[in-house]
C-alpha cells in the first residue's frame, strides 16, 4: 500500500489530506482562529468546584471553562475504586496545571487532565508516572522487549534529571538505538524548559504549545508506506524540512514542494471527496450505499443493498454488499473523523460464517486508523457496535453550523404546519390584546397556503373573533418563520 500527504497551507488555515492508494482517506483542517488545542498545557485557576458530579471548571483563558473530573485529578496508578471527593483535591480560586485532553466540541468546553505528557516522534514522556512501557499496536514480542530494554539503557545513559517514564510509540517499531535515545533527550530537554515556566506563568496561561498541525502531521502519520509529502508553501516547506532533520531524517528525501499550478487539493480529488463526506448518504461500488447520521449521542450507519442485484441468490448479494460496506465504513469513520460510540446496521445474514467474515473485514480496515477503536461484536439485535476515540471535532462540525432554518433537525415544517401555528397564536393574541386588525408576516410558501388551500379557515377565523385578517409575504423569512403584528 502507497500513499502521499497533501499539505496546504495559507495564512487563514492548515490543510492535511492522507492519500492511501489514491484514495482520500484522511482530512485535517485547522483554521487561525480556531486552532486544536489537544496536548497543550496550561496553567489554569479552578474557578467551580462540583462535588455531586466529581468535577470541576477550570478557567485556562478559552472562551469557555474547561471540565476537569475527579479521576483526572488523582495521581497516576491509584485504584479505580478508590473514591475521593472532589472538594479534597480541589477548591475554588486553585492554581492548577492541566493537559487538554478534547477540544472543545459544541457547547461542550476541553476536557483536562493533570496527568501531563508530551509526545515526540518515538516516545512519550509521562514526568509523574515512573513507569515505562510499549505501545500495544507493536505486536512482535522480540521486538517489544528490545524497544523495553533499549528504554531502559537510554534513561540509564541521560545525564538530565528523569522524574517520570516512557511510552513507546507504535512509530518506534524498527528504529535504532541512536534514535530512540536522541528522542528521549529531546524530550527531557523540551520538559525542562516546561518546568521552568510552570513555575514562573501566571494562570492562566498557556506554558506549552503543541507543534503546528503540518508538523505534528509529519510527527504522528509519517510511516514507511507514505512515499511523498507535498507541501504547497515554500516558506513552510523550509521549516518542515529543518523540523525533519532533527526529528526525522529518514522522511527528508520524501518531503518536497509543490509548486504546480493546479492547487494541490486537485489532486487525487480530494476537494471532492471532501464535499462528498459532509453527505448524509455514501454511494457503494456495487450500487449499495450507507445512510450515516450521527447525533449528540451517537453515530449511526444503515447499510443499504440499493440498486444491487447480484448474479446468484440474495445472500450473496446481502454478503458482497456488507464485505464492501465494512471497508468503506472504516474509511468513513476516519476522514469525517467521527468518534464516541457508532452503531452499524449491516444487512441481515442468515450464514454465521458470513457474519465472522464481515466483522474480520471491518475490524482489518480499522487497524489503520490512529484513534483508538474498539469493536464489541454483534448485539442481540444483530447490530455492530464499536467506539472510536474522539479527541477534536468531526469534519462536519469543523466545516459547518446547523442550519438556521430547521436548526439542525434535517425537516422543515410544512406551511400547512405553519398556518395553524398562525392561527393558534392569532387566538392567543386576540384572547390577551383584542386589536383591531392583524397582519401576518411569513414565507411565501406560507401567504400562498393561507390565501389558497387554507382560505376557508382564515374566513371561519375572521368571523370567529370578528377581526380582518391580512397578509404579507417576506421574501427573507424562512418556512417556519412568522410574525403577526397588531394593528
Amino acid at each position: 500500500m502507497s500513499g502521499e500527504v497533501l499539505i496546504n497551507l495559507t495564512p487563514m488555515e492548515t490543510r492535511v489530506a492522507v492519500v492511501e492508494n489514491g484514495v482520500l482517506q484522511e482530512a485535517f483542517i485547522e483554521r487561525a482562529r480556531r486552532r486544536g488545542i489537544v496536548g497543550n498545557i496550561y496553567k489554569g485557576r479552578v474557578v467551580r468546584v462540583l462535588p455531586g458530579m466529581q468535577a470541576a471548571f477550570v478557567d485556562i483563558g478559552l472562551d469557555r471553562a474547561a471540565f476537569i473530573h475527579a479521576h483526572e485529578v488523582m495521581p497516576p496508578g491509584t485504584p479505580a475504586d478508590e473514591q475521593v471527593s472532589i472538594s479534597q483535591l480541589l477548591h475554588e480560586g486553585q492554581a492548577l496545571v492541566v493537559q487538554v485532553t478534547k477540544d472543545p466540541i459544541g457547547t461542550k468546553g476541553a476536557r483536562l487532565t493533570t496527568h501531563l505528557s508530551v509526545p515526540s516522534r518515538y516516545l512519550v514522556y509521562m514526568p509523574d508516572s515512573p513507569h515505562n512501557g510499549v505501545s500495544q499496536r507493536i505486536e512482535d514480542d522480540g521486538e517489544r522487549e528490545r524497544l523495553r530494554t533499549q528504554v531502559e539503557a537510554a534513561l540509564s545513559e541521560q545525564t538530565l534529571e528523569v522524574s517520570g517514564g516512557f511510552i513507546v510509540r507504535t512509530a518506534a517499531e524498527g528504529v535504532t538505538d541512536e534514535e530512540l535515545a536522541g528522542d528521549m533527550h529531546f524530550l527531557l530537554r523540551l520538559w525542562r524548559k516546561v518546568s521552568e515556566r510552570r513555575v514562573t506563568a501566571p494562570a492562566p496561561s498557556v506554558i506549552y504549545d503543541d507543534l503546528p498541525l503540518f508538523m505534528r502531521t509529519l510527527r504522528d502519520v509519517m510511516r514507511d508506506d507514505i512515499e511523498k509529502v507535498r507541501i504547497d508553501s515554500r516558506e513552510n516547506h523550509v521549516k518542515l524540512l529543518e523540523f525533519a532533520e532533527e526529528f526525522m531524517p529518514d522522511a527528508v528525501e520524501r518531503i518536497e514542494h509543490y509548486a504546480g499550478e493546479r492547487p494541490i487539493f486537485d489532486l487525487f480529488s480530494v476537494e471532492d471527496e471532501i464535499q462528498k463526506a459532509l453527505a448524509r448518504k455514501v454511494q457503494l461500488k456495487s450500487g449499495g450505499y450507507l445512510v450515516i447520521d450521527p447525533t449528540e449521542a451517537m453515530t449511526t450507519i444503515d447499510v443499504n443493498t440499493g440498486g444491487y442485484v447480484g448474479h446468484r441468490n440474495l445472500e450473496e448479494t446481502i454478503f458482497k454488499t456488507n464485505l464492501e460496506a465494512a471497508t468503506a465504513i472504516a474509511r468513513q469513520l476516519r476522514l469525517r473523523n467521527l468518534g464516541g460510540i457508532i452503531i452499524i446496521d449491516f444487512i441481515d445474514m442468515e450464514d454465521t460464517e458470513h457474519q465472522r467474515q464481515v466483522l474480520r473485514v471491518l475490524e482489518k480496515a480499522l487497524e489503520r486508523d490512529h484513534a483508538k477503536t474498539k469493536c464489541t461484536g454483534v448485539t442481540e439485535l444483530g447490530l455492530v457496535q464499536l467506539t472510536r476515540k474522539r479527541t477534536r471535532e468531526s469534519l462536519e462540525q469543523t466545516l459547518c453550523e446547523p442550519c438556521p432554518a430547521c436548526d439542525g433537525r434535517g425537516t422543515l415544517k410544512t406551511p400547512e404546519s405553519v398556518c395553524y401555528e398562525i392561527f393558534r397564536e392569532i387566538l392567543r393574541e386576540e384572547r390577551a390584546y383584542s386589536a383591531e386588525t392583524y397582519t401576518v408576516l411569513a414565507a411565501q410558501s406560507v401567504v400562498d397556503r393561507l390565501l389558497d388551500e387554507e382560505s376557508a379557515a382564515v374566513a371561519d377565523l375572521e368571523e370567529f373573533i370578528a377581526k380582518t385578517i391580512r397578509f404579507q409575504v417576506e421574501s427573507h423569512y424562512s418556512q417556519e418563520q412568522y410574525d403577526i403584528v397588531l394593528m
